[in-house]
């Protein structure tokens, strides 16, 4: 935050907000003073409408200056309360933050029961809990759509949760520790290394492994590269590793996060990949991410969405 806050916004507000006050106030009493002398008529303005419309230069009625005065009134008591004027801090001591962190309280007292009962129990266990797999399901719902979708199938740079081909495993172990933990997948860049040529040879290799149409002569000389060099991260046979979140490239439906054509296939071995899972346990607290983690179980283990 050091980075981006600046105590001069603090004061431009307070110098604004106080200036402004002053202003109305000085505005509104030099309206109260104004009086018609008695004996006198009221005289109009030079403003004329319709050809004999005109205004009247009354003063302002008691009551309606007696409204702006209870609005000054009502902003100087607000201004104390609450942190209008930054400089100055309130007397309620309240602050955006502890108001969240009083509701956060609340709620965790209220609804931390419900989640705590199953931290005892095995992921596999809730997974077949129906109560707590509409638990996860509010969760996934709420946290975890807007990347992997409400049917779980994930989208272009975003895993298949619902399919059993995992990059970090789907043990619940795994589970619990991508939920918690997050994670930041990375492929270097081969593009420069390689050259065009031995870039598309390597991805005609990849076709071949994965069981998709490809140029079997550049096959053939991307196979010598994929060994030499991919295969540190995917292994000689291109079946993955989950412990650093290497794809398995021999799977045809399996993780294919940017797509498995020829152009995209090139793209990833030119440019490489990055991507990020954020970290939910801070979050979520465990039991959340337990819960969680039953509910995303059970969708790589129902035999029905599987076969999809």
């Amino acid at each position: 935050m050091s980075d981006f806050y600046s105590s001069f916004w603090g004061v431009y507000i307070t110098v604004i907000v106080v200036v402004s006050l002053v202003a109305l106030a000085f505005l509104v009493k030099s309206q109260a003073v104004v009086k018609v002398p008695k004996g006198e008529k009221v005289k109009t303005l030079d403003h004329v409408w319709d050809g004999d419309l005109q205004e009247y230069n009354n003063p302002l009625p008691s009551w309606w200056i007696g409204l702006f005065v209870m609005t000054i009134v009502f902003a100087v008591a607000y201004l104390a309360l609450y942190p209008g004027l930054v400089l100055t801090g309130n007397m309620k001591h309240w602050s955006a933050r502890s108001q969240l962190g009083e509701e956060v309280a609340k709620a965790d007292a209220k609804y931390s029961p419900l989640y705590d009962k199953y931290l005892k129990m095995p992921v596999e266990a809730v997974a077949q809990d129906k109560d707590a797999r509409d638990m996860g399901k509010r969760l996934f719902l709420t946290y975890c759509l807007q990347c992997h979708g409400a049917d779980a199938r994930g989208a272009k740079g975003f895993p298949n949760l619902v399919h059993h081909d995992w990059m970090y495993g789907g043990t619940p172990d795994r589970i619990v520790q991508t939920i918690s933990g997050g994670r930041h997948g990375q492929m270097p860049a081969f593009g420069a290394a390689f050259g065009e040529e031995k870039v598309r040879d390597v991805a005609n290799y990849v076709l071949k492994i994965s069981g998709n149409k490809y140029d079997a002569d550049r096959a053939g000389r991307g196979e010598s590269t994929f060994k030499q060099v991919c295969a540190a991260c995917h292994g000689p046979e291109g079946h993955g590793n989950t412990d650093i979140g290497s794809p398995n490239l021999t799977h045809p439906s399996g993780v294919w996060l940017y797509g498995k054509n020829e152009a995209t296939i090139i793209e990833t071995v030119t440019n490489g990949r990055s991507n990020v899972m954020p970290a939910w346990k801070d979050f979520l607290g465990d039991a959340k991410v337990h819960v969680l983690a039953g509910y995303v179980y059970s969708l790589s283990h129902n035999a029905e969405q599987n076969a999809q």
